[in-house]
């Protein structure tokens, strides 16, 4: 019988064998069993390996389709809505805000299926399962909790962790939030042990690796140097320890950066041309079924699709993208005297990549008119006075939408997409953010630093978007900015912004602070492809800063779960003392 090796397969298998961990409505659930007796269903090494395929996708899909820009890009201050999620982009989310809840639900998903799959593997696996299998299923589930437990800890501060939902249902009281510190310890050593589980070659295309598990671990130490920091001084032992995975998994996985930027996110022909590349550590696997297996398929482009003419009847995404300060960030951008306009170019190649300006040109999308198809889309002239998507007049703002992830309409790729139906995977660890986390670390505690591998790293990343070398000495706000740059609306900035908090609370409320988050116009010099832009901010708008402190700054536990679990309101204790 020829073997399935591929993960995006099995997640289409596994749909009519296992009941999956979404179903469940609270952290507190019970993933359901599988639909065959757990004893059937671990007889062999694929069975064992198909348990997994959920955690690549189904469990992670609340938190992929809106909250994961809601929380991450809104909040963090790189994107914004213009009329809806307005919560989130103020800094005014509350218990009862759906992304929050979303998130949460999806997070203790993946838990309780990582928590489930592995007991049933120690418990049921027969004897025809090998060692390594085994061992590599169980490295798999680890390596899935430990992330959720990150996301979770970076999203609301103390929370449970659980690690048995069996037990729990019989105490449910017993689950009172950790320490943010336990946390963190928790995660590190559980990432450390999916280090030693996994192997260094994936069991199938699209499965986490050693390597995968290093690069979390590159970020874990970076994270807890700055939770265990000192009076401002990050704690050094912890940097060390970023900038040793970091490094080795920079020089001996085998990875490498893609040669172009633009190639990072660029699906044609098939709609997976970017899907796994040697860049890559770990994504969520997404697969296209014309049949459309919800839950398993890539939703969140029909979210953040500019208009329903470059996609496949969807696209409402409309009212997203830029914010004027997110838009400052990319070099050749300068700011007037009083500061209400930005205006100049840049070489910035990630700028075209991630975001739509008036005038760039995208040859790879189809735009459809009636029964026209235009080609190459050219996005419009959406200044004051010029014509939007519909051909309508915008009078009090322009647009600087997503591009980033947005691959077309169906014949762009092969017709391996539809409605709400996307093939593209979302990537969750790039190679890129290796090397500025070794930058990082390594500057650590001081002002700067003229570290030549760590120049070295993060010019191979500033370089690559068609920028000339960083020769002056590093500093935090170079590395910031060129994680700003090569992130923006990946789901990255939010936690740039949070490891920055643990060690220094108020340079995060003061970028935070500063981000003009409302309407703007944007003029071109010529149309199409523009060589300066003039961004000018809306003097109507009522509501133009957002403002963060200690009391918003985490996400408010979500109403339904602390109505059913009045315990997460209790002070915090440490996982390892109780």
């Amino acid at each position: 019988m020829k073997k399935v090796r591929n993960i995006k397969n099995w997640s289409i298998v596994i749909l009519s064998v296992f009941v999956m961990a979404g179903c469940s409505s609270s952290f507190l659930d019970r993933p359901p069993l599988d639909s065959i007796p757990a004893s059937a269903a671990y007889t062999t090494d694929a069975q064992v390996m198909s348990a997994n395929a959920p955690l690549y996708n189904y469990a992670w899909f609340n938190y992929n389709d809106v909250a994961s820009f809601n929380l991450a890009d809104f909040r963090g201050g790189d994107a914004m809505s213009q009329y809806s999620n307005q919560d989130n982009v103020w800094f005014s989310t509350t218990p009862g805000t759906q992304a929050n809840m979303d998130a949460w639900t999806s997070f203790y998903n993946v838990i309780g299926q990582a928590n489930i799959t592995i007991s049933n593997i120690n418990q049921y696996t027969g004897p025809n399962v090998s060692p390594s299998i085994k061992t590599n299923a169980i490295g798999e589930a680890r390596f899935m909790r430990a992330l959720a437990y990150r996301f979770l800890v970076m999203y609301w501060g103390a929370v449970p962790i659980i690690t048995d939902n069996v037990s729990l249902l019989s105490d449910p009281l017993s689950a009172k939030p950790n320490t943010v510190q336990s946390i963190w310890k928790f995660i590190t050593y559980e990432m450390r042990q999916a280090a030693d589980e996994l192997p260094e070659t994936p069991y199938a295309t699209g499965r986490v690796t050693k390597w995968s598990a290093e690069g979390m671990l590159a970020r874990f130490y970076l994270s807890r140097a700055g939770v265990e920091s000192s009076g401002g001084q990050r704690n050094q032992q912890f940097l060390d320890s970023a900038k040793y995975y970091a490094q080795d998994v920079i020089t001996k996985s085998g990875k490498s950066l893609l040669s172009s930027y633009r190639d990072l996110f660029l699906a044609a022909p098939t709609g997976t041309a970017y899907n796994n590349n040697n860049e890559s550590l770990f994504e969520l696997q997404w697969v296209y079924t014309p049949t459309m297996a919800y839950g398993y398929n890539n939703t969140t482009l029909s979210q953040i699709g500019p208009d329903p003419s470059i996609m496949n009847g969807d696209g409402w995404g409309g009212d997203k993208g830029a914010t004027l300060w997110m838009l400052s960030q990319y070099s050749g951008f300068t700011w007037n005297a009083s500061g209400d306009t930005l205006k100049g170019r840049t070489l910035d190649q990630r700028l075209k990549e991630t975001f739509m300006m008036p005038g760039f040109v995208y040859p790879e999308i189809t735009r459809t008119m009636g029964t026209v198809d235009q080609k190459p889309f050219i996005y419009p002239n959406n200044t004051f006075g010029g014509s939007t998507f519909d051909g309508s007049v915008s009078e009090d703002h322009s647009s600087a939408n997503f591009k980033k992830y947005i691959i077309g309409q169906a014949k762009d790729v092969g017709g391996n997409s539809a409605r709400q139906n996307y093939p593209n995977d979302t990537y969750m660890l790039r190679l890129a953010e290796l090397y500025l986390i070794y930058a990082e670390a390594v500057l650590g505690n001081q002002t700067s630093t003229s570290d030549p591998t760590a120049l070295q790293y993060l010019n191979a990343v500033h370089t690559r978007a068609g920028l000339p070398p960083v020769t002056d000495p590093l500093t935090i706000d170079i590395i910031l900015k060129e994680r700003y740059c090569e992130f923006a609306i990946e789901g990255v900035m939010w936690f740039t912004l949070v490891d920055l908090h643990y060690w220094n609370p108020q340079k995060t409320y003061d970028i935070i602070n500063s981000q003009y988050r409302s309407l703007f116009y944007i003029m071109v010099d010529k149309f199409p492809d523009p060589t300066v832009w003039t961004i000018v901010k809306n003097s109507s708008v009522t509501k133009d800063y957002a403002t963060a402190t200690d009391g918003n700054f985490f996400l408010p536990l979500p109403a339904g779960e602390v109505t059913q679990a009045p315990n997460l309101q209790e002070p915090p204790v440490d996982y390892y003392a109780q």
